[in-house]
């Protein structure tokens, strides 16, 4: 096709208004997305759209978390791929990252992209999901105890959820705060150092974020968490290296899907002793 021939696309950022159509695209994908989960990260981050003739047909999230940006919902519909809309979208998704680092979780069939665009592996996520067996409860070391958490520990998980993650999380948690139906932390001399969270998203509900000292830790969170919700499907989205898959998969959480964990410089990095053993969204990280 000449250029002269070649059709011209529409790219500016999304409103609210376009949620419905954008998405629309993740369901043809049959990714499990609402459409309130659509709203939230309409909310808190930059969002793209590419429309032809008003049709959206494209969408891209960019949002910010101190330091760093995370990449997510890159998206082209099926009949217009392999015309460059993808790597436009991603231009724009990188533009509105400022001189803050890039980073996205990669599917197969983006990542040849992303690589492209001076995205490199840093490691890897792995999706579990299922109506979960509730495992024994792990005991806790001694001087640790576990308790449902309320509103007025919340400036403390931000602080949890900062050093786990190294991303800055208080916009997005204080978003995700107001759907939470469940959430537990573990307490040692009278601090929180270790939190779950469980809220609706997709079929049915998401576990993450987690963040915690130890294993154990996490996996007595994630085990009060799946005792409150015995009948529900529960999805989770864990990085490789915190060896819980095969404690979840015994939980009856099968493995789904993984993907790359991509960063176009230096990805962050964990601080103060813990860690991040579950994700928000793979969206956001």
């Amino acid at each position: 096709m000449s250029n002269a021939q070649r059709p011209t696309y529409s790219y500016r950022s999304m409103t609210a208004a376009d949620v419905p159509s954008a998405h629309a695209l993740s369901v043809q994908l049959k990714w499990p997305h609402r459409l309130e989960d659509w709203a939230m990260l309409q909310r808190v981050a930059h969002g793209f759209v590419v429309e032809d003739q008003g049709r959206v047909i494209g969408s891209a999230f960019t949002c910010p978390q101190g330091g760093h940006a995370t990449i997510g919902l890159v998206i082209v519909s099926d009949e217009y791929q392999g015309q460059g809309i993808g790597r436009k979208l991603m231009e724009l998704a990188i533009e509105a990252c400022g001189t803050r680092t890039a980073i996205l979780n990669a599917t197969l069939a983006g990542a040849p992209l992303y690589a492209s665009q001076g995205f490199v592996d840093f490691g890897h996520v792995q999706q579990h999901q299922g109506q979960a067996r509730v495992p024994a409860l792990q005991a806790l070391a001694a001087g640790e105890h576990c308790r449902a958490l309320t509103s007025a520990d919340n400036a403390r998980l931000i602080q949890l959820a900062n050093a786990g993650s190294g991303l800055d999380r208080e916009a997005l948690l204080t978003d995700l705060f107001e759907v939470v139906e469940h959430s537990v932390g573990i307490e040692r001399d009278g601090q929180l150092c270790a939190f779950a969270l469980l809220r609706p998203f997709g079929r049915g509900r998401c576990i993450g974020p987690v963040v915690a000292q130890t294993a154990e830790q996490a996996r007595h969170l994630i085990t009060q968490l799946l005792a409150r919700v015995p009948d529900a499907f529960v999805r989770i989205d864990i990085p490789v290296h915190t060896d819980l898959a095969p404690w979840l998969e015994d939980a009856g959480l099968k493995q789904v899907d993984s993907v790359a964990q991509m960063a176009r410089g230096t990805p962050p990095q964990p601080s103060g002793g813990v860690q991040q053993f579950a994700l928000a969204t793979q969206a956001v990280g």
